[in-house]
């Protein structure tokens, strides 16, 4: 099925074109990886709706990438209650940590790091959103444990080991 059966499809189920847009842009995002500008003029196209309104989603919400993101995407919160939990301390070991700052991608394109205003789940303070997943109760070692487990599922994924690789290979 094609991008635009796809969204034509999701779009059926809602009486408001507009109210299309978000499941637009997840089909659009995952069929592209990221949301640059002639995708979200094609998402208002099939939609047959303003690209403006488009542009407005996609570059509101963090879940949406209008530029290429590593195969991990970490978004560590940055709100009160995970700061109050030390957040920044962690921020500053994932930097040192992957050699890239929040908003950079790691030369092997890998990991990209970011913050986040707030993901909604403080009972886990603090916590990261990695694709889909949620991990909270963070500190140095479980984000050290995560790493690893990431690094191995891309290497599993490309049937060489990433992590060995030297940067920018």
């Amino acid at each position: 099925m094609t991008m635009r059966e796809k969204i034509e499809e999701a779009a059926a189920r809602y009486p408001d074109q507009r109210s299309a847009i978000m499941p637009a842009l997840l089909i659009a995002q995952r069929q592209h990886g990221h949301l640059p500008g002639p995708v979200l003029e094609e998402v208002a196209d099939i939609l047959g709706v303003e690209r403006i309104w488009v542009y407005e989603l996609a570059t509101f919400y963090t879940l949406f990438h209008t530029e290429p993101v590593g195969m991990f995407h970490l978004q560590l919160c940055d709100n009160v209650s995970c700061m109050l939990r030390r957040s920044e301390d962690l921020l500053r070991h994932l930097e040192a940590v992957l050699g890239i700052n929040k908003g950079q991608t790691t030369p092997d394109g890998l990991f990209t790091l970011s913050t986040v205003e707030c993901l909604g789940a403080c009972e886990m303070a603090p916590v990261m959103q990695v694709g889909d997943d949620y991990h909270g109760d963070l500190d140095i070692a479980r984000i050290d444990a995560l790493l690893d487990r990431l690094r191995a599922v891309a290497g599993r994924a490309s049937g060489a080991d990433l992590a060995a690789a030297p940067p920018g290979e």
